[in-house]
């Protein structure tokens, strides 16, 4: 027997053995849940379409320009989402344009206070302005960390959307 086909063997036995480890990651998630707006890192390419229909045929509805804007997924169709936005809009946005990676939106009517830790005592950071994004962290105990460009702290999880259950 010739070293080629077993070569091949072993390519093959990888490649399934591989397929059955990724497979429940590869899975659907079930819906509703959270994801973010990935906008890609080339200069030409900085926005996310939300179509009115799952395809490329429909109509552009809605166009993002800010990564991390959280989105709530309501509907899985092939490789579509139909997501919901933070005001409400709805529509189709292919899943390569969204990431698994949190975000958070400061829903608040006013400025939200940024600490240092995760209690109302410790020191002020920043004041946030209302629809300001960035990454989600960790929740617990009514905070979450938040993080905008370098910088993070803590923010009330009421003062956010994104955070909590979809």
């Amino acid at each position: 027997m010739s070293p080629r086909p077993k070569f091949l063997t072993k390519v093959a036995f990888a490649f399934i053995m591989w397929a059955a480890a990724t497979a429940p990651a590869l899975a659907e998630r079930t819906v509703p849940y959270w994801a973010s707006i990935r906008l890609p890192h080339k200069a030409h390419q900085v926005e996310a379409n939300m179509r009115v229909g799952p395809g490329e045929d429909y109509r552009i509805n809605w166009v993002y320009h800010r990564a991390f804007l959280p989105v709530k997924v309501v509907r899985i169709m092939e490789g579509w989402r139909l997501i919901e936005d933070p005001d409400g809009a709805r529509g189709w946005m292919l899943a390569l344009a969204l990431q698994p990676a949190r975000g958070a939106i400061i829903q608040a009517k006013e400025l939200a206070e940024m600490r240092e830790k995760a209690d109302p005592a410790s020191r002020l950071l920043w004041r946030l302005e209302p629809g300001v994004t960035g990454k989600l962290g960790d929740c617990t105990g009514g905070w979450c960390h938040f993080q905008i460009d370098q910088r993070g702290g803590y923010v009330p999880q009421a003062a956010l959307w994104g955070a909590g259950e979809p």
